[in-house]
Parts: structure tokens; C-alpha cells; sequence
């Protein structure tokens, strides 16, 4: 079964850009899995510890026939492939892949927290989201224009297309 995944991504080392660009296209290179759709760029002061560069973000829609947790597999993968180190938490990152939405699917796991724990709170996740499907419905959590709404704004910035 085909199932539509929304998956954020940040960097703020190692040329953020092309971080983010590279991860792209290796999302649409998983097995049984392919990109349809990212949000474009956006830039944000860090969440965690503010002795660290702002942070490039995105969203981008998968399809995908994975399970979830194996798919969660495949992006720590990609994180590592691109130098990720768990140093501090909310710490800077070379790469961070989050699985945002699994389809309609609420889960809690040991691993995995679909909606994305925090997601309805944090406007580097809101942002690109509503950029790719303005009439998204977050599940158990609502639309996300109601979302953003009830979001407090810390000073996200749209820069526009990725490039190649």
C-alpha cells in the first residue's frame, strides 16, 4: 500500500543548502519511494542553544510503500551519510530528517511519534508543511492554516526554490 509521508528536514553546518538539496534527492532514491513535492527553503533561528548558526529548513512529500519504522531506518541513514553527530540536544547538525506524517496514522512508539512530537508548535515545521498542501490536515491535531495561526512566530523567513 502506498502511503503519502511528510518528512522535515534542517541543517545549519556544512553549506545548509546543499545539505538540504543532497537529501532531496536521496529521498526520492529510497527503495520503494519517491519525492513529489518539497516546500522550498526556509531559514529560522535555532530552536535549541542560540550559540549556533540559523538554521535552513524544509518539507518535502514522499510516497512510499515502507513501513514506517523502516523508513525511519533509510533517513538515519541519510543523516549519517551526511556527517550527523548527536553532540547536545537541539544542538547544530550537519542533517535532521523527521518523519512528520505517516499517512492519517497516530503512533507512538519506542522509535517513532507520528504527528511529530512538537510539530504543532514549531513554525521551521508549519511553514514548509502549508508551503506543500495549504489544506493539510494535521491528524488528531487539526488544518494546518488553523495551526499556524495559534503558532508563535520567532522570525521564520521564506528564501525561496532549492537549487540543484
Amino acid at each position: 500500500m502506498t502511503v503519502q509521508v511528510y518528512i522535515g528536514l534542517g541543517s545549519n553546518l556544512d553549506n545548509p543548502e546543499q545539505q538540504i538539496s543532497s537529501a532531496l534527492k536521496q529521498l526520492d532514491e529510497i527503495k520503494d519511494s519517491h519525492l513529489i513535492k518539497d516546500s522550498g527553503l526556509f531559514k529560522s533561528p535555532p530552536m535549541g542553544p542560540k550559540d549556533q548558526p540559523d538554521y535552513l529548513n524544509a518539507a518535502a512529500l514522499i510516497e512510499t510503500t515502507l513501513d514506517a519504522e523502516i523508513l525511519l531506518d533509510c533517513l538515519q541513514l541519510i543523516e549519517k551519510n551526511h556527517g550527523r553527530v548527536r553532540s547536545r540536544h537541539w544542538g547544530e547538525r550537519t542533517l535532521d530528517l523527521d518523519i512528520l506524517l505517516y499517512g492519517n496514522e497516530i503512533m507512538n512508539t519506542e522509535r517513532l511519534t507520528v504527528p511529530h512530537i512538537g510539530l504543532t508548535q514549531r513554525e521551521f515545521v508549519l511553514y514548509p508543511l502549508q508551503k506543500i498542501n495549504a489544506e493539510l490536515d494535521v491528524p488528531g491535531k487539526g488544518k494546518i492554516m488553523d495551526l499556524i495561526e495559534a503558532c508563535p512566530v520567532s522570525g521564520i523567513e521564506y528564501l525561496g526554490t532549492i537549487n540543484d
